[in-house]
């Protein structure tokens, strides 16, 4: 059996950049174990699986570990490939997931992703994040099932060294450390889910779900500009429509393969 695969790096316009993931479009679906595999033999943050049904897609999200209830970044990187790779040519693609209906649209040379707001609610400071992050927050907020943590200049993110081990002890599927952006950005993040097998995410579409609903009220502004500073880095253009988010992002594609299985 021959799988087309493809991978892409999302939220940039250069290869090596962003966030790669990988994406399969297949005709009907695979064994859940069959895609978990090929997800862990990816190692990449993600590897998404597409099928279209009926009027729509439906698409999932896999870790190295496990199935996930959404994925930004790889929802960019599909709908990069249906564009680009699969000449579906509309205006907008629709995905059913796990975490919703999910649009994507062209706008000009970049792809614009309807997502779900998740508003940030303040927490008490879970014991044990401070050593983990190595830094002291000024804020800790829980959205969803992330954690926050709110530090005071984007050079102290920039800086940051976390302890991987400790950080997948803490009760939170994923950790988003934010601050105040600095050159031409509203704000900076990372983000990491050791337990989950993703020590550390390069750009996570799913956390601006979470980190565009709390800049904007801190800013005053529903339209910002984020950089997420892991090594590879990434832009997000994030913009806050009442209780959703479209966030805005470029993609490439740096390698397409066949799995032989």
């Amino acid at each position: 059996m021959g799988i087309r695969q493809y991978q892409v790096d999302a939220f940039t316009d250069r290869p090596f950049a962003g966030n790669p993931a990988a994406v399969c479009i297949l005709e009907t679906w695979l064994d859940d174990d069959l895609m978990q595999a090929i997800a862990a033999e990816n190692n990449l943050s993600e590897t998404a699986f597409c099928v279209h049904e009926r009027a729509r897609w439906r698409l999932r999200w896999f870790t190295p570990t496990c199935e996930v209830p959404l994925c930004g970044h790889a929802t960019l990187a599909t709908a990069h490939v249906l564009f680009t790779k699969m000449g579906i040519d509309v205006p907008a693609l629709e995905f059913d997931t796990l975490g919703g209906r999910l649009v994507v649209r062209r706008e000009g040379g970049m792809l614009a992703m309807d997502l779900p707001a998740w508003p940030a609610r303040a927490i008490t400071t879970p014991a044990g994040l401070e050593q983990a992050l190595g830094a002291t927050p000024d804020e800790t907020l829980a959205a969803n099932d992330y954690l926050l943590a709110v530090l005071d200049d984007a050079a102290t993110l920039r800086r940051l060294a976390p302890d991987i081990e400790r950080l997948a002890t803490l009760p939170h599927w994923g950790i988003v450390v934010t601050a105040p952006g600095d050159d031409a950005y509203d704000f900076v993040s990372r983000f990491f889910a050791p337990a989950h097998g993703v020590a550390e995410d390069p750009v996570t579409g799913s956390a601006h779900c979470a980190l565009t609903p709390y800049w904007a009220a801190r800013t005053g502004r529903t339209r910002l500009l984020g950089l997420q500073c892991s090594t590879r880095s990434g832009e997000v253009d994030c913009e806050l429509l009442g209780q959703r988010v479209v966030l805005r992002g470029r993609a490439v594609t740096v390698i397409e393969a066949e799995w032989r299985l």
